[in-house]
C-alpha cells in the first residue's frame, strides 16, 4: 500500500500521468529516511532540505511536518509492519502541466510516498570503496539537489556492478574526492576526520549532517574541503554516510587496507548516533501508529 495525492492504493493501482513533469522532464525530488520502531530519524533535517529544493524547482507544495507523521504512521498499519522499523521513500514531482517545457512555477505537484520494511540485520556493516573511472557530473543549478535526474549516478552503478558491500567514489573533473554513489564520504588522518565540501558538487547529506555536527564531541577536529585521491588513500580508517545505511566503515579502498569495524572515530561516531535514535525513540513513546491496531 502506498500513498498516492492524498490516498492509499494499493502498488498495482497506482498511475501517474504521462504529462507528469516529474516524467517528462525529470522535474522532482525525493527523500529516504528510517523509521525506527515507528519514529522518524532526523526528519527535520530532511524536511528542510527538501523545502529548499522544492523552492528552487519552483513546485508549490507546503510539507507539513505533521502531515508527514500522520502518512507514515498509516503506511505503516496498512502494510503491517508491526516493529515499526521501515525504509521511507517520499517522492514530489512536478506534476501535471499542459505548457510544455516552458519556464514556470508547478502547483500541482504529485506526491508520493511508500515504505518497505527493513531488518537491520540485512545490511552490510562494512564495505569496499571503488574509486570510479567516471567523474562526478556539476550539479545542475547552484547546488546538488536529491532529484529525479540520476543518470549520472546510474552509470556509475553499471561501472562497479550490483555488489552491496561495494561502494563506488566519485572524483570531480579535477580528481578531488567528491562522494560515494548514494553516500557521503569521510576519513580520518590521525585526530582530524576529513570530508570533501559542498563545492565539490556533492549532496548535502543528512547523515553528513550529523557527523559534521557531532564530531567536535567526540573529541575529533573536522576539516572540509577539496582533497585528492592521494589524501583518502593515505588516511587512518574511511567511512560512508547514508540515512537508510547510516555509519558503514571501509575495510579497503581500492588496494588500500582501512579498519572496517576496529575503526575508532567510525565506532565512536555509530554509538553516538546510536544513542540519538534511542533518545529520540524514548522521548517520542513510539509513535502513535501502534494504537491503529
Amino acid at each position: 500500500m502506498i500513498y498516492v495525492n492524498g490516498r492509499y492504493i494499493e502498488e498495482k493501482d497506482a498511475v501517474l500521468s504521462p504529462f507528469d513533469h516529474g516524467f517528462l522532464y525529470g522535474i522532482g525530488v525525493f527523500e529516504t529516511f528510517r523509521l525506527y520502531e515507528g519514529c522518524p530519524f532526523l526528519l527535520d533535517w530532511h524536511i528542510e532540505r527538501l523545502k529548499r529544493a522544492l523552492e528552487d524547482l519552483q513546485i508549490e507544495y507546503t510539507v507539513s511536518k505533521l502531515e508527514i507523521l500522520e502518512m507514515l504512521d498509516k503506511l505503516l498499519w496498512l502494510n503491517d509492519i508491526k516493529d515499526g522499523n521501515a525504509r521511507v521513500r517520499l517522492d514530489i514531482s512536478a506534476g501535471i502541466s499542459d505548457k510544455g517545457f516552458v519556464a514556470q512555477t508547478y502547483d500541482k505537484p504529485t506526491v508520493l510516498c511508500f515504505v518497505n520494511h527493513l531488518k537491520s540485520e540485512s545490511l552490510p556493516s562494512q564495505k569496499e570503496g571503488k574509486v570510479l573511472s567516471l567523474r562526478r557530473n556539476t550539479p545542475e543549478g547552484p547546488f546538488r539537489l536529491k532529484s529525479h535526474h540520476y543518470l549520472n549516478n546510474m552509470y556509475a552503478k553499471r561501472e562497479i556492478g550490483n555488489d552491496p558491500r561495494v561502494e563506488g567514489i566519485f572524483l570531480t573533473e579535477d580528481g578531488a574526492v567528491a562522494e560515494g554513489i548514494v553516500s557521503n564520504v569521510f576519513w580520518r588522518k590521525g585526530s582530524c576526520v576529513y570530508t570533501p565540501s559542498l563545492d565539490t558538487g556533492i549532496l548535502d547529506g543528512v547523515t553528513r549532517r550529523f557527523v559534521l555536527e557531532n564530531a567536535k564531541n567526540i573529541g575529533l577536529e573536522l576539516k572540509t574541503g577539496r582533497f585528492g585521491q592521494e589524501a583518502l588513500l593515505a588516511a587512518d580508517e574511511a567511512w560512508m554516510t547514508n540515512s537508510v545505511l547510516e555509519i558503514i566503515p571501509f575495510t579497503k579502498i581500492e588496494e588500500v587496507n582501512y579498519a572496517g569495524r576496529r575503526g575508532e572515530a567510525a565506532s565512536a561516531l555509530q554509538t553516538l548516533y546510536k544513542k540519538e535514535i534511542k533518545k529520540m525513540i524514548h522521548e517520542k513513546g513510539g509513535r502513535e501508529w501502534r494504537s491503529k491496531r
